[in-house]
């Protein structure tokens, strides 16, 4: 029977031409732009090199300030002093690292003028991330604390600095001082904030004060991450830190709370964005949720109409195939099962486009050396999508049919 319908289906295809071609281009774009979109977050999200261990990762990032007077200050504005102080001092986490966000330097080769991004981190941060390197080694712990002049550097800034060529040994200028390098590591995508830079250096070389006792730090910001021994330790780990949070002291005098979390990047997003404490990454959940309903809803009731017509220029068929005895529910089948076959295509249509599109954005270089591509969980995710807008877009217009009476079809279609 599923044959038969697959066949049918081919030749309603051919032979409404614009119904056909209506019906795949407001699918193929709709779950087009919905693929792009879920590349774009599993890319930005996703436990990918040099993030491997997201799943017991957590980090401390956004935070909020607040004054007697009802003043606020919010977002990645912690100091290195607040994190050595009451991040460091962790005893759960396997690991805890200290960095900073990416800062953009100038550096000069050859009269060239070339615009990086400068990281200041510990040597923690090489051990609780999984780069990629293309050859040397990372800086430790030791050649943070004794202030070595070394640096990492990514595959491009080798390209643009040394010609592609071997750069361990070789000085770089960043920041205003040259570094020897060490290490040259894969890209890094600009979407992974946490080990993003061109550039990587040890954190004792910061311009900053970093022993000045002061809640907020200057630009770059910092942050921490902090690894745990295993997921069972998370809710460990996260006490620990409120308890540490709860004997803050306030060194400016003008602050009397602060609202901070060791908690995931999303959650992290999530607790500035809706101004609630707990930070619970299922906010952005429902919230992305709803969006993607309300972008589904408009093409998918523009589906239910051209289905309907579909459905009623098909009167005189459905009529006579009444009257030989077909039951309602065979007919219905036929239908739904016409429609996701359609939608089906639409989607093979779209991850095909998807491809293509993303390869573009991929060499175009608008995301600094950025890897969007699809992987089992996306295909995952569009072939449920295009599943659901089959049934959807289907069970109104089979619903119609299967009411109209034999005699009422075969005069026109009234149901």
């Amino acid at each position: 029977m599923l044959k038969n319908y697959f066949k049918i289906a081919l030749k309603v295809l051919v032979r409404h031409k614009l119904f056909t071609f209506i019906s795949l281009f407001g699918i193929s774009f709709t779950l087009l732009i919905l693929v792009l979109i879920t590349s774009l977050i599993d890319h930005t999200f996703g436990p990918e090199p040099p993030e491997t261990r997201l799943d017991r990762t957590l980090s401390v990032t956004m935070a909020q300030l607040e004054t007697e007077d009802s003043g606020m200050w919010s977002g990645p504005m912690l100091s290195y002093y607040f994190f050595t102080r009451y991040v460091k001092s962790l005893k759960t986490p396997e690991k805890i690292s200290i960095c900073s966000f990416h800062n953009p330097t100038v550096s000069y080769v050859n009269n060239k003028k070339l615009n990086l991004d400068l990281k200041f981190t510990d040597g923690e941060f090489w051990e609780i991330l999984d780069f990629e390197f293309i050859e040397g080694k990372p800086f430790t712990k030791e050649d943070v604390d004794n202030r070595n002049m070394v640096a990492v550097i990514n595959e491009d800034t080798r390209l643009k600095y040394f010609n592609g060529k071997s750069a361990v040994g070789k000085n770089i200028e960043a920041d205003g001082d040259y570094y020897r390098v060490i290490g040259v590591v894969e890209n890094v995508s600009i979407l992974r904030i946490m080990p993003y830079s061109d550039i990587w250096v040890p954190v004792t070389h910061s311009k900053e004060d970093l022993n000045a006792v002061t809640l907020i730090g200057s630009f770059p910001a910092y942050y921490a991450m902090l690894l745990a021994r295993d997921r069972s330790d998370i809710p460990l780990i996260r006490n620990e830190f409120k308890q540490h949070v709860a004997q803050v002291e306030f060194p400016e005098g003008r602050f009397n709370k602060l609202t901070v979390e060791a908690c995931t990047y999303g959650e992290a997003i999530s607790r500035q964005f809706f101004r609630t404490e707990e930070g619970k990454i299922g906010y952005i959940l429902i919230a992305l949720f709803i969006l993607m309903v309300l972008f589904l809803l408009l093409p998918t009731i523009n589906l239910v109409n051209i289905n309907v017509s579909r459905i009623m220029e098909r009167s005189s068929e459905i009529g006579v195939r009444k009257a030989f005895g077909a039951s309602s529910m065979t007919l219905v089948g036929q239908f739904v099962v016409e429609n996701v076959i359609i939608t089906m295509i639409g989607g093979v249509i779209s991850l095909v486009l998807a491809a293509i599109v993303l390869s573009i954005v991929n060499d175009s270089g608008i995301i600094p050396h950025a890897h969007l591509g699809l992987n089992f969980r996306i295909f995952a995710y569009s072939l449920v999508i295009c599943l659901f807008f089959g049934l959807f877009s289907g069970v109104y217009p089979a619903f119609r049919m299967s009411k109209m009476q034999p005699v009422n079809a075969l005069r026109g279609g009234q149901v």
